[in-house]
């Protein structure tokens, strides 16, 4: 490995690592802060490349974020790169995680509610600048623009998961009939890294689907405890479409009371909203209060979730970045990126909006922290760090002087 290369490696980690400690506010706003980073800041992607990477996780079973993450470290550094980059943006919310698994506390109705309310307040400015800012770009004229107010309002109105691949497709398919070729812009694949290498995206799928296949039936031939949480918490994270929030009753199906009591189950589903990073690491701690040694039961459980993602971002995505190359794929994939802008123009009223602003000055909070990002063009992580502080501080004037 050379010299330059390892300096690529290290500095997605640290990027990453830096992007798991601040991005709160689900996948939702995990998707605005990265495209803060990579299309923003660093220019690593074309709003359009962004859009198209997020299209493809949006398809695919399992934590979408997370993904993403995933795809723009193997497109910048080849399969180490994409481990690196998952690690970095998991490591801070596993190892909280791990950590109340082992003290078992709950942030309750004090310091913690009040900074964690703030938090969500930066994440509704950070999604409402991502969701403004794809719009100029991958809506462009009148039918893009249709396509994403169609999406949204639908998505609205009927919400769900098949609803949501539903109409991605049907995006796909007005872009490829009726945008103009010349509209669309050539997107060529960022990196060769990514590019298919022989067998080696049918070999990803094949194990996916072997374990998939094999592992409840060697589970129930083992008397092995290790192997059978590996096949409850492999199954979640293979099978589940829409992100942490929609894993949960699976994991709850899986685990209570066999393995996790219910009280312990929503304690951490609670702490798990309440860290940065991916909902998906609510396995860290779930398999850190099995009956298996803590750090044991931790490690195998966040294994097992995360293995379908990357078996199947590592076969679908060199197929995805050649199909992008076909004049009538981008017309399709140009129909899905404005269909992607509706998504997260839905997924800004319901959950991120719905769920923060409670008051007028929450809503002063949001107003305040979007000019901070968008205009005076602050980083994500100081408005964050700003918004924690100002969170404490609520909760002091609140015990202190009733305000």
């Amino acid at each position: 490995m050379s010299a330059k290369s390892a300096v690529s490696l290290w500095q997605l980690f640290v990027i990453f690592l830096r992007l798991g400690c601040t991005s709160f506010g689900g996948p939702v706003a995990h998707l605005a802060y990265f495209r803060h980073e990579f299309v923003e800041k660093r220019r690593w992607y074309s709003e359009q490349h962004y859009a198209q990477t997020v299209a493809l996780c949006q398809f695919l079973p399992g934590p979408a974020s997370s993904q993403v993450g995933i795809a723009i470290g193997m497109e910048r550094g080849g399969y180490c790169g994409a481990l690196l980059s998952w690690l970095g943006f998991t490591l801070p919310s596993a190892l909280l995680l791990l950590a109340f698994a082992y003290v078992f506390v709950g942030v309750g109705d004090s310091v913690g509610y009040h900074w964690i309310a703030a938090l969500k307040l930066v994440a509704v400015a950070v999604v409402a600048q991502a969701v403004w800012s794809m719009a100029k770009s991958l809506c462009p004229d009148k039918l893009r623009v249709a396509i994403a107010l169609l999406t949204a309002i639908s998505l609205l109105l009927l919400s769900g998961v098949v609803v949501q691949l539903l109409l991605m497709l049907i995006a796909a398919l007005i872009g490829w009939r009726f945008i103009r070729a010349q509209a669309v812009m050539a997107e060529q694949a960022s990196a060769a890294a990514a590019k298919p290498t022989g067998v080696a995206p049918v070999l990803m799928f094949a194990v996916f689907a072997g374990l998939l296949v094999l592992l409840p039936a060697l589970a129930a031939d083992s008397d092995s405890s290790m192997l059978k949480l590996f096949d409850h918490f492999y199954r979640a994270g293979a099978l589940v479409f829409g992100g942490g929030h929609v894993v949960l009753p699976l994991l709850q199906a899986e685990l209570v009371p066999a393995w996790v009591n219910q009280d312990a189950f929503l304690a951490g589903y609670g702490m798990a909203q309440a860290v940065p990073g991916p909902l998906f690491t609510l396995a860290t701690y779930l398999g850190a209060v099995t009956p298996l040694p803590a750090w044991q039961g931790a490690f195998v459980a966040t294994l097992a979730i995360f293995l379908p993602a990357f078996l199947l971002l590592f076969a679908a995505l060199p197929l995805w970045l050649q199909l992008s190359r076909q004049a009538g794929m981008r017309r399709a994939i140009a129909g899905i990126n404005a269909a992607v802008v509706g998504i997260l123009l839905a997924a800004l009223y319901n959950p991120v909006f719905s769920s923060a602003v409670k008051h007028s000055y929450d809503m002063a909070g949001v107003v305040l922290a979007f000019v901070a990002l968008a205009v005076w063009r602050w980083p994500p992580y100081l408005v964050v760090l700003l918004a924690a502080l100002a969170g404490i501080a609520r909760h002091y004037l609140h015990l202190f002087w009733g305000v």
